[in-house]
């Protein structure tokens, strides 16, 4: 008997890949060898196994957020780069169609990714800054808020806007421009010299 936990696993994988839209449960209960009365006793329709699933990757994000903030509670910005390293981690594996889909087609699963994202930029990013700031590690003058909406809030827009970037280019390089060479510009300069140039 299949469990909801594997049952979310595949559709994940499938929605990822190919686009919440374009799966379709009938699909997914042949994938797995099961019927789609199985599915129903697990979700009640298509939306809510969208839903739960989007939930399912955040809370897998989640766990890797705070285990890296503990890893490098002394270093915030390191924290930052690690933080949108994973999350691209994530993100390569998403076609742009998944994320648009989910707008178009499922409100509740793209609300739930929309204030996901909102609340890592300007919560996550924005106290992790503020806190190198007070620690010296960010230059006084620097609006953290600002710098913050500028490169760090909803760089989902950014990796798909009218290509998938991880297509074009490597995700370290993407890592590097989108996040690193933004942080490098804003660090004073003892952080500079014991991260950025080692």
């Amino acid at each position: 008997m299949i469990t909801k936990s594997e049952l979310l696993q595949c559709a994940i994988a499938k929605f990822t890949k190919f686009g919440s839209k374009h799966v379709t449960l009938d699909e997914l209960a042949t994938t797995l060898g099961i019927s789609k009365k199985t599915i129903y006793s697990f979700f009640k329709n298509k939306e809510d196994l969208v839903v739960a699933s989007i939930e399912t990757l955040l809370n897998e994000y989640k766990e890797d957020i705070n285990r890296i903030i503990s890893e490098n509670e002394n270093d915030p910005i390191l924290s930052v780069i690690f933080i949108y390293k994973r999350g691209f981690e994530y993100l390569k594996y998403f076609k742009p169609s998944f994320l648009f889909g989910l707008e178009k087609y499922y409100p509740k699963a793209f609300k739930l990714f929309s204030e996901f994202t909102e609340n890592l930029s300007e919560n996550t990013a924005s106290v992790l800054l503020k806190k190198a700031q007070s620690q010296g590690d960010l230059i006084e003058s620097v609006d953290v808020d600002l710098l913050v909406k500028i490169y760090f809030f909803r760089v989902d827009n950014l990796l798909f806007k009218d290509n998938n970037l991880f297509e074009i280019y490597s995700e370290d390089m993407l890592l590097r421009h989108m996040v690193i060479y933004n942080l490098q510009g804003v660090v004073n300069t003892r952080y500079q010299n014991r991260f950025f140039n080692n």
